[in-house]
């Protein structure tokens, strides 16, 4: 059996912290089989999780995947407890691929999606996220990532009362489900499928259960509103992170049912300043790097640590997505 030869290399020159971002392993020789990227990973699997946690992303270039069904196996390789997409309060519209691999955003290629941590608008949300590219773009198409703590250490150089605001009184976000899947837009997945609901009743009973305020509208849509979430976080180590979907939603959280100035408040219900949004705006697109996808690549996002979104792209693009459960053990008592 050939063995894998890997080594680090740099795809940016960026550091924060102290630490590159993102951590990048690249494979050294076309020999190698599938099998051997797992018995790779295998060996070093508690090491790369601790550079995840540091690094906050991890890039792995040129290994042997073409396909939903090889990314599910390196996925699995990592024995981590994964969280599917239909237990998920997402608002994008996927398709399952496997039982553990879904599509990305399925909304049109000229669509941004702005930097966000993944479903960070709900209460429940995953610890980490596995991306995988099978089919590269014609061009454009690469997924900003950013350090969310790096980012809160910015922003509160410049504005220290909106910080102290999203620390003290929390954020509420509220958006309109369709009837059905309307993937034309980033918010299109319908209230039956992201509720895992037959029914309106069924629908409520989730609602109710995880407390939120809801008001079902004429056509039978569905405006939802969050309860009461953080917008800061503090990590194990003492690490805090702007988590959150604020710009995200301040940005880019409109179709025909949404209006970004009505998508989020603070958990007062006081309105969020949009000079402040501006800032924290312009400093993550700063900070950001442009992941430019190559086929086959595979990228581990710490997601407590690090937002991503996805540039508008021209041609085909097929990026597929996993997630990893959350069981708080990242998070400070």
């Amino acid at each position: 059996m050939s063995k894998p030869i890997i080594e680090t290399v740099s795809v940016a020159d960026q550091q924060d912290h102290g630490a590159v971002f993102p951590l990048a392993y690249a494979l050294q020789t076309k020999q190698s089989t599938l099998s051997d990227m797992h018995e790779w990973i295998q060996s070093r699997r508690d090491q790369l999780l601790e550079q995840l946690a540091q690094h906050g992303a991890i890039l792995f270039r040129g290994f042997p995947i073409k396909d939903a069904e090889d990314f599910d196996s390196v996925i699995r390789t990592f024995r981590l407890d994964s969280f599917t997409y239909q237990e998920s309060l997402s608002n994008a519209v996927r398709v399952n691929r496997t039982e553990l691999v879904f599509t990305a955003n399925e909304a049109p290629p000229e669509v941004s999606i702005f930097l966000h941590h993944e479903m960070a608008q709900t209460p429940l949300f995953p610890s980490r996220l596995f991306f995988c590219c099978e089919t590269a773009p014609e061009s454009d198409g690469e997924t900003p990532i950013c350090r969310s703590d790096v980012l809160l250490d910015r922003l509160q150089e410049r504005e220290p009362d909106f910080v102290a605001a999203c620390e003290n009184l929390g954020v509420r976000y509220s958006n309109v489900m369709p009837a059905q899947d309307d993937p034309e837009s980033g918010q299109g997945r319908s209230w039956k499928s992201t509720l895992d609901a037959a029914d309106t009743a069924e629908a409520e009973m989730r609602l109710d259960k995880l407390g939120y305020a809801y008001e079902w509208l004429p056509d039978n849509t569905l405006r939802v509103t969050t309860p009461v979430l953080p917008a800061i976080r503090t990590l194990v180590g003492g690490r805090r992170v702007f988590f959150n979907q604020l710009i995200a939603a301040f940005r880019g959280w409109q179709d025909v049912r949404n209006d970004p100035r009505k998508s989020i408040c603070f958990g007062d219900d006081s309105e969020i300043p949009t000079d402040s949004m501006n800032v924290a705006i312009e400093l993550a697109d700063e900070l950001s790097f442009n992941l430019a996808w190559q086929d086959g690549d595979v990228a581990l996002i710490d997601n407590y640590l690090v937002m991503h979104g996805r540039r508008p792209f021209k041609g085909k693009r097929r990026v597929l997505a996993s997630l990893v459960a959350d069981d708080g053990s990242r998070l400070a008592a």
